[in-house]
């Protein structure tokens, strides 16, 4: 693999996740890596605090670089996200700011009311931005939830260059 690394589908699981450097991944092959674990691996993910907190700091990181301003045009929107934790992993709450055709992204809740709210847990999270599932079917079959603007909702991942895998 040109940019990213050699043998990324032959991980070991979770165990092959914990060493690796993600931010040496390219978001290809995060999305294979993604779609090769199976639930009870993005549950063993979920549950080690130290791999899931890279792992969505990774995530939201790129979430700038994936941004695409010419898309979002004038949006001007803040989007709140909170996965849900488990085991001994609390809540994690990012914010995505789109304004003046930017997208700066922070951890944590701040006072500004969010033009949207996405709940979902670990696993649905890690599918949605890595392109392994489709938004609609997540919000039709309740693994998302949607407080506020529900269009703008269905319509963020024409902002961002989500990975196919």
């Amino acid at each position: 693999m040109a940019d990213g690394i050699d043998g990324i589908e032959d991980l070991d699981g979770v165990k092959g996740l914990a060493g690796l450097d993600f931010a040496s991944v390219t978001p290809e092959e995060f999305a294979r890596i993604v779609k090769g674990l199976s639930g009870k691996e993005i549950a063993e993910l979920a549950r080690d605090v130290e791999l899931r907190g890279r792992v969505l700091a990774e995530v939201f990181t790129r979430m700038e670089r994936q941004f695409r301003p010419d898309a979002a045009g004038p949006l001007k929107a803040l989007i709140r996200w909170k996965i849900t934790g488990s085991g001994d992993n609390e809540e994690a709450v990012y914010e995505t700011d789109i304004a003046d055709g930017t997208c700066t992204v922070r951890e944590g809740r701040s006072d500004a009311d969010p033009r949207v709210t996405l709940i979902l847990a670990d696993a649905e999270f890690l599918k949605l931005v890595s392109g392994n599932a489709s938004p609609v079917t997540m919000f039709m079959t309740r693994k998302v939830k949607i407080a506020g603007d529900v269009a703008l909702a269905s319509g963020l991942t024409r902002y961002f260059d989500i990975p196919k895998a």
